[in-house]
């Protein structure tokens, strides 16, 4: 593998988040939950401070060629849930941006059941009726595969069959190209990332903490997740200061960081 220094000033990060909406305090599972007043102080964070928010793929188009801004940020949603209709993405739409949700193709409409066995409410995920609307008013969306369940460590066959039914399945519904893949849980081995490859994927995102920079894997890329508890200037420490992963990266041949 080959190492390539993380030069902050050289990339741009991922925010990731999982609901939006009204939440009690809760001390467990935090980063699954934003409150709504939270997150419109952090999108009015990152416009005072004069970001730019675009999808992963205008992203990671800008930065192959150069023509990235320094303060590029992409929002990511996790798993798909009715809450982003309601919460979130009227507040995106105030400031005129765009957003990648991942969805997990083997749930459409139904509800987050792994959240019930964690002892937290079971929230609606959204329909394809939600889903086009939002489409059709510019959000962006990729596969949090077939079912909701860890990738690392499963067979080859097993993995294949939880990316490229996704893919499929999300392809007929959107009734365009899908090329973003989120593994759940963050749970990716190099396994995961050969066949989310030969599926037909050209970016994923993982859990890592860090900032997108030279020598990340388009499949491996990390980011910053956004917890219950981080205010506005929380969410800016994470931004300014989170930029290296603190272990080794599992990634393909060619790809390598440097770790802290």
């Amino acid at each position: 593998m080959t190492m390539a220094k993380t030069r902050a000033a050289h990339g741009f990060d991922i925010l990731m988040y999982h609901q939006v909406g009204e939440f009690e305090p809760m001390r467990e599972h935090r980063a699954t939950y934003c409150h709504v007043a939270r997150f419109r102080a952090q999108m009015a964070w990152l416009a005072r401070w004069g970001y730019r928010v675009c999808s992963l793929a205008d992203a990671c188009a800008r930065w192959s060629t150069g023509q990235l801004d320094r303060r590029t940020v992409v929002l990511t949603f996790d798993d798909g849930y009715e809450n982003f209709y309601q919460y979130a993405w009227p507040i995106l739409q105030q400031h005129g941006w765009t957003a990648t949700v991942y969805l997990i193709a083997g749930s459409i409409g139904a509800t987050a059941h792994w959240l019930a066995q964690a002892g937290h409410p079971a929230a609606r995920l959204m329909d394809w009726p939600r889903i086009r609307a939002l489409q059709r008013e510019g959000v962006h969306f990729g596969s949090h595969a077939w079912h909701h369940q860890r990738l690392a460590g499963r067979p080859w066959e097993a993995q294949w069959q939880e990316l490229r039914d996704s893919r499929h399945a999300l392809e007929d519904g959107l009734g365009v190209s899908v090329h973003d893949v989120c593994y759940p849980y963050g749970s990716y081995d190099a396994t995961t990332l050969a066949v989310a490859a030969e599926t037909g994927y050209t970016r994923g995102v993982t859990c890592v903490r860090a900032r997108v920079a030279p020598g990340w894997d388009p499949l491996a890329l990390p980011r910053k997740a956004v917890s219950y508890g981080d205010s506005a200037l929380g969410m800016g420490w994470k931004l300014a200061f989170k930029n290296t992963p603190k272990h080794e990266v599992v990634m393909r041949p060619g790809f390598g960081v440097e770790v802290a």
